[in-house]
């Protein structure tokens, strides 16, 4: 006779429970991949011109790095999309600006407009995004040539130290003890990403809080493979 495959228990909601996480200086994790990164926010205003852009993937540490700096320079925040919304005048009222998550869709005008206002007033903005902003194909050609002139700084893609040290804050962070050896399981198989690290972690966390099961090998390598397989659930 052949046994039959073993049902799954009865699954449990689960709460996410994880604390925020902290953008300090001390919590940012420094690595071959984001020293340069790092390096010209804490030259900072030494910088090579007014106006930066940090560029790299979702999860490579953006944020962190320029909530490090906009507490640094007592910078205003303001989301890109929400700039056509914001004259000049209010968002460098302070002298910086942490422009987030700019890119093609930001409004051309306002953002040259911008970048004029603060050559013109001295004020310093530090603007984030996934591509470097010559890549934005604009049709504005004012706009286009000040964003060639943009210094770019870029977060490669991170080793595996930075890879294993970001999973063990992660789990920390969930309050879960997870051994070393399922710590290099993940890292040596995951995808090369900081942000596939968060995503990872947090669905392990939901999926042994529902299924009442520890944080095993087996339950790494069942949930892995459905992260790295989205399409497939």
């Amino acid at each position: 006779m052949v046994p039959s495959p073993m049902r799954p228990g009865p699954r449990q909601m689960a709460l996410d429970l994880a604390l925020p996480e902290s953008l300090s200086r001390d919590d940012f994790l420094s690595a071959p991949c984001n020293e340069t990164a790092l390096g010209l926010i804490e030259a900072w205003p030494d910088w090579p011109a007014k106006v930066v852009a940090l560029v790299g993937p979702p999860g490579a540490g953006k944020s962190h790095l320029g909530a490090i700096w906009a507490d640094m320079a007592g910078a205003r925040r303001l989301a890109a999309r929400d700039l056509a919304g914001t004259t000049p005048a209010e968002a460098l009222a302070t002298g910086a600006l942490l422009l987030e998550d700019a890119g093609p869709r930001t409004s051309e005008v306002a953002l040259f407009h911008l970048i004029n206002s603060a050559r013109e007033e001295d004020a310093f903005i530090l603007l984030t995004a996934r591509e470097a902003p010559v890549s934005w194909g604009t049709g504005l050609k004012d706009l286009a040539s000040r964003l060639r002139a943009l210094p770019v700084v870029a977060l490669a893609e991170p080793e595996d130290g930075l890879l294993r040290a970001v999973l063990v804050k992660l789990f920390a962070d969930r309050q879960l003890v997870v051994d070393a050896e399922i710590v290099e399981f993940l890292a040596r198989r995951m995808e090369r990403s900081l942000d596939s690290a968060r995503r990872l972690v947090a669905e392990l966390d939901r999926e042994a809080l529902e299924t009442g099961r520890r944080l095993t090998r087996p339950l790494a390598a069942q949930v892995l493979d459905r992260v790295m397989q989205p399409n497939l659930i």
